[in-house]
Order: structure tokens, then C-alpha cells, then sequence
């Protein structure tokens, strides 16, 4: 496979054709923070926390790295003042969904967000899909989903689906990068799942 040669924050760095400007700056140990990507997955581009800016003929636009492919001569900056500024607004947007979330936490303190900047509209979901996308992607299974769109759209388990594959698997739960997940199974486990404890009492 053909190699692309391009610049990423003044380094020179060699991609394989079709692979993202995200993957290669992974390749060149070159840190982008990300929250909706899996190395298991297909490009999400969701969260836009990988925004990066680069230049092409000598035009210069912001793109997300995580969709966007490499091209040759590329010139890539991670890290700009207007690149910072955007990460540290979206950092915000989410820490009023998810204030507890430990990544969340991480990344304000790495771009000095103000955690009470917006007013809080706990969900502790981010909608980063990351799994849906897995449990659809990897597992094949479906059992959790998004449910309605806009700002009612929720992440949801299936109950007929999620009762009989997900005692047994658990593997996105690692992935959220907030409680939710966890909480919203637990929920479900209480409200519409049998008892698997529960025996039946002979009768007297």
C-alpha cells in the first residue's frame, strides 16, 4: 500500500494511504484526546473533541482527525490557540451532562474549562456511541441503541435483546466514558428483567 508523507505539529511523519489524520498521529505517538474513538470501530467523528487544523495548498480549516484521511503534504496542527479554545467549549457543553465523569474531569484540566460555565442538564450520557457502535460493530448483537434524536435522543437497552446476551458480556461497559451505561443497565436489570435469584415457593 502506497505511503503518504505529511507534517504533523512540524513533524514529518509517513501514514498508509486511507488511514486517518487521528491514526497517524497515533503512530507517530503524537497525543490527540478523543471520546467517541475505538481502534475496533469505524470513525464516529461524534464528540469533534479530535478537532485539529490543517493547512492544504495553503489554505488553512479545521477538520476532525478522526474522519478526516491523510493526504500528501499535509500540514497538521493539534494544538492552536483557536483549536484549544474549541475543546475547552465543548469540554464544558459536556461537564454539564456528565459532571462526574473522570475523562471529562482529565481534559477540563488540561484546557482549563470552567466545569459550571453552562447550567447543569445531568443525563450522565455524552452520546458518544461508542456502545451502540460496539455491541453493534464487534459484539453483533444491537442490544443497546439510540433512542429519538435532537436533544430527547437517549441511549437505551433493548430488554428482549439485552436480557438474554448481556449478563454474559458486559465488554462495553469499560468503554463508557461516564456511569451511564452502568446505571442504565442496573435500571434495567430492576425493572424489566426476571430475578435470576427468585425461586418458586412449593405450596403448602
Amino acid at each position: 500500500m502506497s505511503k503518504i508523507h505529511l507534517q504533523i505539529d512540524g513533524k514529518d511523519v509517513e501514514a498508509e494511504r486511507g488511514k486517518t489524520v487521528l491514526e497517524a498521529a497515533q503512530s507517530a505517538g503524537i497525543s490527540i484526546p478523543t471520546l467517541c474513538h475505538h481502534d475496533k470501530l469505524e470513525p464516529f467523528g461524534g464528540c469533534r473533541i479530535c478537532i485539529v487544523e490543517v493547512e492544504v495548498g495553503g489554505r488553512t480549516k479545521l477538520v476532525v482527525s478522526c474522519v478526516y484521511n491523510v493526504e500528501e503534504n499535509l500540514v497538521v496542527r493539534t494544538r492552536t490557540e483557536k483549536i484549544d479554545k474549541i475543546r475547552k467549549t465543548l469540554v464544558e457543553l459536556l461537564l454539564a451532562h456528565a459532571p462526574d465523569s473522570t475523562q471529562l474531569q482529565d481534559l477540563a484540566a488540561e484546557y482549563k474549562a470552567d466545569k459550571n460555565r453552562f447550567d447543569k442538564e445531568t443525563s450522565f450520557c455524552i452520546h458518544c456511541g461508542l456502545c451502540v457502535r460496539y455491541c453493534a460493530e464487534v459484539k453483533k448483537k444491537n442490544a443497546v441503541g439510540f433512542v429519538d434524536r435532537g436533544i430527547r435522543k437517549e441511549i437505551a437497552f433493548i430488554p428482549e435483546i439485552a436480557a438474554k446476551e448481556c449478563n454474559n458480556c458486559k465488554e462495553c461497559f469499560p468503554l463508557c466514558p461516564t456511569s451511564y451505561l452502568q446505571a442504565a443497565f442496573v435500571l434495567l436489570e430492576a425493572l424489566s428483567f426476571p430475578s435470576t435469584h427468585s425461586e418458586s415457593r412449593p405450596e403448602e
